[in-house]
């Protein structure tokens, strides 16, 4: 699977841009939160991807951060909703403000992005309320010490947390206790020191 691609920007269209890597263009579709902010063609350009297979072709799909591709992977994996209606998603509302709307189950707001129905945007509020990442990282980062500012692992812990099946409520609570402990320990450290704590709970 292509996770990354860093090369020179070769052409862009709203939907779809070549990224020239050492001669080999690769062909990338991109949602509008992506493609505002791209540079110009000509210019260096690096992507977090996504590749997805089809029966009848590979399809690479191109995100300036791993918040959007996150969320693309997120929204991919609920019932009828497939790569074309992630992306529409992700043109209509930018990554923070469709976390959001999923959050607070939304489906209104979600609805209101051309191409989304109400039903699939209910199925999709109430199957990523609780996978959607949320401000809870952000704040624990924001509330600790200088040290942690650095490199805030607290993001990636609340993730594992979430892939073992962990309510994100009780690793809310969990995380921002460990967050305000000034110390410096790996995500590997403090996702054991987090499940000793939930185990108590």
């Amino acid at each position: 699977m292509i996770a990354q691609l860093q090369g020179i920007l070769e052409a862009k269209e709203p939907s779809e841009i070549v990224v020239d890597v050492g001669g080999v263009g690769y062909e990338v579709q991109v949602p509008l939160s992506t493609y505002y902010r791209l540079p110009e063609p000509g210019q260096a350009v690096r992507l977090r991807t996504h590749t997805h297979v089809r029966e009848d072709a590979i399809q690479i799909y191109g995100f300036l951060t791993a918040e959007e591709r996150e969320l693309f992977r997120l929204l991919i994996g609920v019932s009828k909703v497939g790569p074309r209606l992630a992306l529409a998603l992700l043109s209509g509302l930018d990554a923070a403000s469709l976390a959001q709307a999923i959050r607070a189950r939304d489906a209104l707001r979600l609805a209101s992005v051309p191409g989304v129905g109400r039903k699939t945007a209910e199925r999709i509020c109430m199957e990523l309320q609780e996978k959607v990442p949320d401000e809870a990282a952000a704040a624990a980062c924001a509330s600790g010490p200088a040290a942690l500012l650095e490199r805030c692992p607290y993001k990636e812990v609340v993730a594992a947390l979430l892939h073992l099946g962990y309510r994100r409520n009780e690793i809310r609570e969990v995380v921002q206790g460990i967050a305000v402990e000034d110390e410096r320990r790996s995500v590997e450290e403090l996702v054991r020191e987090s499940l000793r704590q939930l185990a108590r709970a």
